[in-house]
């Protein structure tokens, strides 16, 4: 039987003008104009601009504010907003695309066509880009991001990196036997072992000539499962990397582990591990090293949750998945209590992280264990940081500005002048109440809006296939 995914999308109503003078100076980039007209302007830098337009032409951002009529190219379409809030598409900086299926997880749903039904999800909850932490063939990856920059397909910016451990090892163990099943039906990388400093250097060299900008090493026994890479290996990355202008991002297990990866010059840890064990001098070193944190807490948090039971996820997924996600289908509850004494350590660290001014950013590890999905569970993560002590306002930077900076993604994340016209548009304004990132009502990608309702039909198409 067809499964059904339930279709909740608002509509607003397009205007389109009487034709303005034409300009001498008109380019073809200009025939396809766009005005987001009497909006609230959230631009991603801490400001909010009342009531104010985006002019789009050519994908980009061409003027905010107010857009006087003269300034138009001919036949601009103009789309009223009254009421509405506009802020730029978010970034989720830590996830791992191609192996959650629509009914299941593992190497065997890897593909070219899942990850762009994932980039594509992406899409949909609002998100301009993703990157994947060191879990991917690289070579189908690569291919993948030029038929993208060919606008082959639309969906999420895909951003990547190499994966390092000691050999055989890295992710979790559920994880790295679906990644070396998948790189051995693959025959492309996927993890390079380090077992010398020099051939450390050596793999680096590797991937700077395949021009992958970011590495991911790992720094965890995993319980005593596997083994710790060692600090001469991981300086040898940082050090070779570095000559090659490439960023290290770090899986690390403790704490206590930061503050020597700190001065090993890594850029930003994709777990932030700020409990108690996380002190107010780790949280100086790493404002001092101008490095990021993504405290990445909705991955042990959410899968005690009867998630099934929301709307704004059963959107996007089918009925008989949502259904055994639900409380009356599994171990999951609908309003899990949360250990007191935790959530205040939690609380505790998230001060000495804004005390310090640590950049703080948004990452799911979102498709490294099954049903914790694409998107979704980027709103869900920006609602545990409100919870824990951010503002609203610091949540929708940590969602948007913060991680296109670690990214180096310099042109997204703030709604000005240059930048690629990735928006997301709310009925609602997120912040009165963080969940309003959850009212929808327009996403544009490159200044061409996401067709949510067609995204929502393929992923029917997609379950039924698989």
């Amino acid at each position: 039987m067809l499964q059904r995914f339930r279709k909740i999308i608002p509509l607003l109503v397009v205007l389109v003008v009487a034709q303005w003078p034409a300009s001498s100076g008109q380019t073809p980039d200009d025939a396809n104009a766009l005005l987001l007209q009497d909006a609230r302007l959230i631009v991603g830098d801490g400001s909010v601009v009342e009531r104010g337009s985006i002019l789009i032409t050519g994908g980009l951002i061409a003027a905010v504010g107010e857009v006087a009529a003269d300034a138009l190219p001919e036949n601009t379409r103009i789309i009223k907003l009254q009421g509405k809030t506009v802020m730029p598409a978010l970034i989720d900086a830590h996830a791992h695309l191609g192996y959650e299926g629509h009914s299941g997880w593992g190497s065997r749903y890897y593909s070219r066509e899942n990850l762009i039904d994932h980039l594509q999800r992406y899409a949909y909850y609002g998100f301009a880009a993703v990157f994947s932490a060191g879990s991917d063939p690289e070579d189908l990856v690569l291919a993948l991001q030029r038929s993208q920059r060919r606008r082959e397909f639309e969906g999420a910016r895909l951003l990547f990196a190499a994966g390092m451990a000691p050999p055989g090892q890295g992710p979790n163990n559920q994880f790295l036997s679906h990644a070396i099943a998948l790189a051995e039906q693959t025959g492309m990388t996927i993890l390079r072992g380090l077992e010398t400093p020099p051939q450390a250097r050596q793999m680096v060299k590797e991937v700077a000539a395949k021009k992958i900008p970011f590495i991911k090493i790992w720094v965890d026994d995993r319980g005593g499962s596997q083994q710790k890479l060692d600090p001469e290996l991981y300086r040898a990355v940082i050090d070779e990397a570095t000559e090659n202008d490439i960023k290290v991002f770090v899986h690390q297990q403790f704490a206590e582990d930061m503050p020597d990866l700190l001065e090993a010059g890594v850029s930003g840890f994709l777990h932030g591990r700020i409990g108690d064990g996380f002190s107010e001098a780790i949280a100086r070193q790493s404002k001092q090293a101008d490095a990021f944190i993504i405290p990445n807490l909705g991955l042990a948090e959410l899968r005690r949750e009867a998630i099934g039971e929301d709307e704004f996820l059963r959107a996007s997924i089918a009925d008989a998945v949502a259904e055994r996600l639900t409380g009356i289908s599994s171990q999951r509850q609908s309003n899990p209590l949360r250990n007191t004494d935790a959530e205040a350590e939690l609380q505790r660290g998230f001060a000495r992280l804004l005390n310090a001014e640590v950049d703080i950013v948004l990452g799911t590890d979102a498709g490294a264990l099954p049903d914790h999905f694409f998107g979704y569970s980027g709103h869900r993560e920006l609602e545990i940081f409100v919870r824990l002590g951010m503002t609203p306002m610091q949540a929708l930077m940590a969602g948007t500005s913060k991680p296109a900076r670690a990214l180096g993604l310099h042109d997204m994340g703030l709604i000005e002048p240059g930048m690629s016209a990735d928006l997301l548009v709310l009925d609602a304004n997120p912040l009165d109440n963080i969940r309003n990132t959850r009212t929808i009502a327009r996403v544009y990608l490159r200044g061409n809006e996401v067709d949510r309702n067609a995204i929502l039909e393929q992923l029917v198409r997609r379950y039924d296939s698989q």
